[in-house]
């Protein structure tokens, strides 16, 4: 399974998110959940890179494991782009969920 944790800011900003997991679909290669998933988190990050000029820095320490933890951005219009990109990931990825919750877990939290 695919476990995806948003983590948000107090005022419901995104703070960063995790990916653990495969989501065993299908076989290695022919898992569509499992490209599903990464082509909508890897493409935000990549998104918030080109786009925005955000380094977001994924660390990918393992296979099936993403992490990120978004900056500072110093001026509020790129913050609010970044927000945005994000929140369509989380959209995406819960439209993902939805179709296959079997396959894909998210869940959020707001730190304190």
């Amino acid at each position: 399974m695919i476990r995806i944790e948003i983590r948000r800011n107090p005022d419901k900003s995104i703070a960063g998110f995790t990916l653990t997991g495969h989501a065993e679909y299908a076989d290695p290669g022919k898992d569509i959940v499992c490209a599903g998933v990464t082509a909508v988190a890897f493409g935000t990050v990549n998104s918030a890179e080109a786009l925005l000029k955000v380094d977001l820095k994924p660390k990918t320490p393992e296979r099936g494991h993403l992490e990120v933890t978004i900056p500072q951005v110093s001026d509020i219009r790129g913050s609010q782009d970044l927000q945005l990109l994000l929140e369509s990931m989380v959209h995406m990825l819960k439209g993902i969920e939805s179709s296959y919750r079997k396959y894909v877990k998210l869940k959020e939290i707001i730190k304190n």
